[in-house]
């Protein structure tokens, strides 16, 4: 199983500021920077319930016919998604890959902040595409939390874009 994480964060590394909003992010997601080849690519999207409260908030729903996994401990009112295919799941990360695998998932994209770290603290993900937006915004929800031990990373590539976006990618050092 493919485990990756592909987020947008602040030059100053936060992916939202602290009320949740993403204001700072390009409209419309910016110029094309391989999020639409990346999504294309994964057979689920697993995300916490409060970024899909907030991805609820996006007009038209984002992920089209892609299968998304919306990861909460309570109930979660998915027929907000509309036409979405989004199912609910509870459980630690280990479990909800074991899970997925099992359905027929090789690829996922795991999104949302908690929902990174846990991942991550679990020793889940493999690859991790991060693009920078050239803005310092000096508060909010940090990509990464506190980790057991060091994740050491591979660079594997880094595109800039006339914008300023910048995008690098790593994978996880075996």
């Amino acid at each position: 199983m493919m485990v990756s994480i592909f987020i947008g964060t602040s030059l100053d590394g936060f992916i939202a500021r602290p009320n949740g909003d993403l204001d700072f992010l390009p409209p419309g997601g910016g110029e094309p920077h391989g999020y639409d080849e990346f999504v294309a690519s994964v057979d689920a999207i697993v995300i916490g319930r409060k970024t899909f409260e907030t991805v609820l908030t996006l007009k038209p729903w984002p992920y089209g016919d892609k299968r998304v996994v919306v990861l909460s401990s309570r109930p979660v009112d998915l027929s907000a998604a509309g036409a979405g295919v989004v199912e609910h799941m509870a459980g630690p990360p280990a479990q909800i890959v074991s899970q997925l695998a099992a359905s027929g998932a090789h690829n996922l994209y795991v999104d949302g902040g908690i929902t990174i770290q846990g991942f991550l603290r679990a020793g889940l993900v493999q690859r991790l595409i991060i693009t920078r937006v050239p803005v310092l915004i000096g508060d909010g929800i940090p990509l990464f939390g506190a980790l057991p031990r060091d994740i050491r990373l591979r660079h594997v590539a880094t595109r800039q874009y006339p914008s300023g976006l910048v995008s690098s990618e790593y994978h996880v050092a075996a």
